[in-house]
């Protein structure tokens, strides 16, 4: 069993309501959840999308052909008619269109009107239509009734009531009237899973590893962490605050982190650019911050709402001057959560900046989950706190030592003086202007460091057969579709249903023929990208060189991951597939560039 469902409207319509409504149905029915978004930088109109991927076994991407459509615009039925599987239908209300639809591959639902009859008010239209999804999938309501008194439990008995019956009413309606509805929805008795967003998953982790201060000024795709952590901040103890903007926001995160607690600030690329001088600033005083960045296509304002990796060289080498930083790239919620973990305990062990890049396609796009482990986490205090600060003899916050890592006390917790100071400095944190303590700060933070941070950097994930005449490499958001891909070439392609049942390729059907074959297909995923992994833990390079054929995926124009692979390791891939369109891949795309790529080969 595996569907997708598009719900289409303009923006301010609800289609994220019904959306998340939905997710939230069926994965705690027990059923497998993709999700993701397509929306436009505008509060009212433009035509916005969100999909869900329905399924009884884990999905990590979202697929071409669509089983459902919602639409509650005229876009909708223009821009994704084509889309429909076999036996695809699109639900739509006529009268709220002001046109009909008489193909049998259309469902009219008077999404207004049985709104208005069965919950008194017009607003319930898209709680109709959600009932009518539910219905039209043979799915039970008693969840979608338990999430509409969750959901309105502030707004009395009488909404609640009102939403109850509206859905009830879609239910029906679609039950009896959908005559060509031939979805096959088993009911699986299973424990509800986890459904989470990467920047849910992101603030989580967070959370998670002692957060105690978060500041940010708001901007896509990086907005939706700081929501979630202001809304657990009295529950955890965490202090937000909306600064007046990005530089504010990374200076009071760095006030923070020196004044003694665990500090944080997220941005996306614009405001990114604004916080470079005090990511030098950490860089020079050695204080520990994690900054999410958010990706989004630019230059300048770009596609505000839209997806893209093309921050990749911005993360690697902005800042003046030479200090050490970490990078981490999540592709999914999961990886998400645990890396933040690592960040916040790489940045305070190390005393330095730590990078989680992103972007707007993992922010938004929902996973599920059977839970996280949460005894992977971990927390160490390594400050100076209390009687073991008070009883040195001395304290030198830049203090010279064989590891590069000097004592980092708290403010007002012992008698000894703490100074730092944004020029170079001496031992004590004193400005100098002489070059023989210039050479050995630099080496102290920069030349003693790098090796010890290196050893914390994980291998890349490898996926598929041992030993493969075809690798795909990406990292990021990729990792879903790359997997899915791998997947299916490796089940004898085409495995899912493709869009209209066509073969993505017919004319490379011999796949067991010629000098490779697609049952020896893997992927390399990347999501610790600096310092650039090494191969002691695992000889990527190794599988890479063996390849027949290699191909680099990213959401790019220009290939920044390839081109940091071969500044640091001298590999170069045999081919790329780029997309820069602002879109993220689907599975069906994905293979459709691979095929491409291994017919020229």
């Amino acid at each position: 069993m595996d569907y997708s469902i598009k719900i289409g409207g303009e923006a301010g319509q609800g289609i994220q309501t019904v959306g998340d409504t939905l997710a939230k149905v069926f994965t705690r029915s027990g059923y497998h959840v993709f999700t993701h978004q397509d929306y436009e930088s505008r509060i009212r109109g433009g035509h916005n999308f969100y999909q869900i991927r329905l399924a009884d076994n884990p999905v990590t991407a979202s697929r071409d052909g669509i089983d459902i459509v919602v639409a509650f615009d005229k876009d909708s039925i223009l821009l994704h008619e084509n889309e429909l599987t076999e036996n695809g239908l699109i639900i739509y209300d006529s009268k709220s269109l002001k046109e009909k639809r008489d193909k049998g591959n259309y469902l009219d639902v008077p999404f207004v009107d049985l709104a208005f009859e069965h919950g008194g008010n017009k607003i319930m239209a898209n709680t109709v239509a959600t009932g009518a999804v539910l219905g039209m999938l043979k799915i039970e309501l008693n969840i979608l009734f338990d999430i509409i008194k969750d959901t309105f439990m502030k707004k009395g008995d009488d909404v609640i009531k009102g939403n109850i019956n509206a859905a009830a009413a879609g239910h029906e309606f679609a039950l009896k009237n959908c005559h060509r509805c031939s979805f096959a929805v088993e009911a699986l008795h299973a424990a509800p899973l986890l459904l989470m967003t990467g920047a849910e998953a992101i603030a989580l982790g967070a959370i998670a590893s002692g957060l105690k201060f978060y500041s940010a000024y708001p901007m896509t795709p990086s907005t939706g962490i700081m929501n979630y952590i202001a809304d657990k901040e009295a529950e955890y103890g965490i202090i937000v605050e909306q600064s007046e903007d990005e530089i504010a926001a990374i200076n009071m995160a760095l006030g923070a982190s020196f004044a003694g607690v665990r500090a944080m600030t997220g941005t996306s690329g614009g405001g990114f650019a604004l916080m470079v001088e005090g990511l030098s600033l950490a860089g020079m005083t050695e204080t520990p911050v994690v900054i999410a960045l958010g990706q989004r296509p630019g230059p300048a304002t770009g596609f505000p709402t839209r997806t893209e990796q093309g921050d990749l060289q911005f993360a690697l080498y902005t800042a003046h001057g030479e200090f050490p930083r970490v990078i981490f790239a999540p592709g999914t919620p999961e990886q998400a959560f645990y890396l933040t973990n690592r960040a916040f305990d790489i940045a305070e062990k190390y005393q330095i900046p730590v990078i989680i890049i992103f972007d707007q396609y993992l922010a938004d796009s929902q996973w599920t989950y059977d839970g996280f482990d949460l005894t992977k986490i971990k927390y160490a205090d390594y400050r100076l706190r209390g009687d073991v600060f008070k009883n040195l003899p001395e304290y030198k916050r830049h203090a010279f030592t064989q590891t590069g890592v000097t004592p980092l006390g708290i403010p007002g917790d012992a008698k000894h003086l703490m100074v730092t100071d944004s020029d170079e400095h001496d031992e004590e944190g004193h400005i100098v202007e002489d070059a023989e303590t210039r050479i050995k700060m630099l080496d102290k933070r920069l030349f003693k460091k790098i090796p010890l941070i290196r050893q914390e950097i994980g291998p890349p994930v490898f996926y598929g057969k041992e030993e493969p005449e075809i690798v795909i490499a990406g990292w990021g958001s990729t990792c879903g579709v790359m997997k899915e891909a791998v997947d299916v070439l490796l089940q004898n392609p085409p495995a899912p249903p493709f869009y209209k049942g066509e073969l993505i390729s017919p004319s490379l059907e011999k796949r067991g023929e010629g000098r490779f074959s697609y049952k020896t297909i893997a992927m390399l995923h990347f999501s610790e990208l600096y310092p650039f992994p090494s191969i002691d833990k695992f000889n990527y390079l190794r599988i890479l060189n063996n390849a027949k054929i290699t191909i680099c995926i990213e959401n790019n124009a220009t290939g920044q991951f390839a081109r940091l692979m071969r500044a640091e390791t001298g590999f170069d891939f045999n081919h790329r597939i780029n997309k820069y369109d602002g879109r993220p891949f689907t599975v069906n795309e994905l293979l459709k560039e691979i095929y491409s790529r291994l017919a020229q080969t």
